[in-house]
């Protein structure tokens, strides 16, 4: 009976928790937060009492109470160390109807340690890069080992990270580039086994995008417009010529008349 009643209440929990909306956690900021700065993690739920919940992964558990005129609650770090870097989660729960939420999509904490040097940038590709071309971007450091990410300004996480090679370096190939593509790109490090402390980011490079040039004779009109440019052409050359041969025609018809009286008084002299 006791199993039967633990197992009922365990669905009843499930299932609301599946009727409860998802939250939400952000970070502000949301990426350059070094070591020493203060850094706060935003859980964005629905306008509801609840309580809500802070998950570490491998760390602490952190939790508040939100009232209804909040929709957001936030946890904040001071002067934060290398404890602090981690994976976080967040979740909520209410009593009317009772119910816990699941948990929220996690987020990073990725702290910057200044002490590590950024590494270097390149940026190879066929002059002017043209749309549907290949870019490739090297980004190395002297040291071997590690993990280099390649960060676009704008962008709150890395578009992608690559442990490096024995050269230290990081190859990031950038196939067919569409416009979304361009922008400036810059790198950063992040050490072997400690993969929640980055470097700053180093120097940047800009990818800029040429339109793809025309082909020969496309500058020219297209193929309906140029057959209708013919067409015209013709029956304008057309009306030229019957037009001139009506003009030619009633000419001598002219030239008959005068001459005809002239004929007639020679005949009757």
């Amino acid at each position: 009976m006791a199993v039967a009643l633990i197992l009922g209440w365990w669905l009843v929990a499930a299932s609301r928790a599946q009727n409860l909306p998802q939250p939400s956690l952000s970070l502000h900021p949301s990426q350059g937060v070094s070591l020493g700065d203060t850094v706060t993690l935003r859980c964005h739920l629905p306008r509801l009492a609840a309580w809500v919940w802070l998950y570490q992964e491998g760390g602490r558990t952190h939790n508040k109470y939100k009232d209804k005129e909040q929709d957001a609650v936030e946890f904040s770090f001071g002067n934060t160390s290398w404890k602090h870097a981690g994976t976080y989660r967040c979740q909520y729960h209410v009593s009317e109807p009772l119910g816990t939420s699941e948990k929220s999509d996690p987020v990073e904490l990725v702290l910057t340690d200044h002490s590590f040097r950024p590494p270097n940038i390149l940026l190879r590709s066929e002059e002017p890069v043209v749309l549907g071309s290949n870019v490739t971007i090297w980004c190395w450091r002297q040291s071997y080992g590690g993990t280099i990410c390649l960060h676009k300004d704008g962008r709150s996480v890395p578009t992608r990270c690559q442990h490096t090679n024995w050269a230290g370096m990081a190859t990031f190939t950038l196939s067919g580039v569409t416009q979304a593509d361009t922008g400036t790109y810059r790198c950063s490090y992040r050490p072997e086994g400690r993969h929640l402390l980055s470097s700053p980011v180093g120097d940047k490079v800009a990818l800029e995008m040429t339109p793809t040039p025309a082909h020969p004779g496309a500058g020219g009109l297209p193929h309906g417009n140029l057959v209708v440019a013919v067409v015209r052409g013709c029956a304008a050359v057309l009306v030229f010529f019957l037009g001139l041969f009506f003009v030619l025609d009633a000419r001598s018809l002219w030239i008959q008349r005068d001459r005809s009286p002239g004929a007639e008084q020679i005949q009757w002299l």
